[in-house]
């Protein structure tokens, strides 16, 4: 096996790999590394809802709001953030194993934020009232609940 110049002849983390077969890269959502068990993964999804959806409170209302209308503020890139942002809690659902009805639905309520939310100033007072990572957060529970 080649070594690369400077190499202090350790062993390298490549070594024994063929990177001709492609059996040895098929992986699945289950292959991957738990992060933690089922109630640390409620935490950290609830926290992520929480901050994108009711993190700051409206002065004088009961109302709360989140980052994602703050960052659909910004033009074109605020959306985008928060849609990533979104896609943690549709991936730690997919990890902990919810069914795919589940999980499309999960998709759809981020796809409606992304693209109505897009929309200048309407979609700014929509991501404010349309609370998709709470209601993922609700749905993966329910699930998991059943």
């Amino acid at each position: 096996m080649e070594t690369n110049a400077g190499d202090d002849g350790g062993d390298r983390i490549d070594e024994g790999v063929d990177w001709n077969d492609d059996e040895q890269f098929e992986w699945s959502v289950e292959d991957l590394p738990l992060s933690g068990d089922i109630d640390a993964t409620l935490e950290r999804i609830e926290w992520v809802g929480d901050l994108l959806d009711e993190a700051i409170p409206v002065p004088g209302t009961d109302y709360r709001i989140g980052l994602d209308p703050l960052l659909g503020i910004v033009p074109v890139g605020g959306d985008a953030i928060a849609t990533v942002i979104s896609l943690y809690i549709i991936g730690e659902a997919a990890r902990v194993g919810v069914s795919k009805s589940t999980l499309g639905l999960m998709i759809g309520l981020v796809a409606v934020d992304a693209i109505v939310g897009s929309i200048p100033v309407i979609g700014t007072v929509f991501d404010a009232v349309w609370k998709s990572n709470k209601w993922n957060v609700e749905l993966l529970k329910r699930e998991l609940d059943a």
